[in-house]
């Protein structure tokens, strides 16, 4: 990656991202790096769409990243990666809840769900993780968790560690529900397992 690594995260409101996106900028900040970061919440508590921007490296002069410079897409809804995929530089890391969750304009009838995301997506030829983090969240048991398992899927692709990145999930539930703490270890693990096994694939 560049010396200012650029991460999209996007989604629907509801799903984390605007967390995901705090806890990639803290984990950055721990490491002394200048961050910035930027969001548009729009109609997030009534399920609209969500995006943010976080920068991070030696020297970040804007929140902004500029159109087809993001080292990552990270993706909590497959439409919504299909509609932010132009943001990607052309060898950017795709990474994809393969999950439909409609926002109000689609469910109000003025626009169309798109058919084939997936497919689209794929043909765009650059590497690219798709995987149903939403069905990993309920199999743990709540849903809540689609953004650590998102946050395990984007491990790999970011210039710190993986344990870094966890040790920053974990330590927001280690005074207030340490019981949180096993769950959100494995929601991480099985994000970061799952986003690994579907690049081997690319590669």
């Amino acid at each position: 990656m560049n010396e200012v690594t650029n991460i999209m995260v996007v989604g629907i409101g509801g799903q984390g991202v605007m967390t995901a996106a705090e806890i990639l900028a803290d984990a950055a900040l721990r490491l002394d790096h200048d961050v910035k970061k930027t969001e548009v919440a729009g109609m997030a508590q009534r399920g609209g769409v969500v995006t943010s921007q976080v920068r991070f490296g030696a020297c970040v002069k804007s929140p902004v990243i500029i159109e087809g410079q993001a080292d990552v897409l990270l993706s909590f809804e497959q439409a919504e990666a299909l509609r932010w995929q132009h943001w990607l530089k052309a060898d950017g890391v795709l990474l994809v809840n393969d999950n439909q969750l409609a926002p109000p304009v689609v469910n109000l009838g003025l626009f169309d769900y798109p058919e084939n995301a997936l497919a689209a997506l794929h043909s765009g030829g650059r590497p690219m993780s798709a995987f149903n983090a939403t069905a990993i969240a309920l199999e743990l048991g709540n849903v809540k968790l689609v953004n650590t398992v998102m946050l395990g899927a984007v491990a790999e692709a970011l210039p710190f560690s993986a344990e870094h990145l966890l040790e920053g999930i974990v330590s927001r539930f280690r005074q207030s529900k340490p019981h949180l703490v096993a769950l959100n270890e494995r929601a991480f693990n099985l994000g970061r397992a799952a986003s690994a096994s579907q690049l081997a694939r690319v590669s």
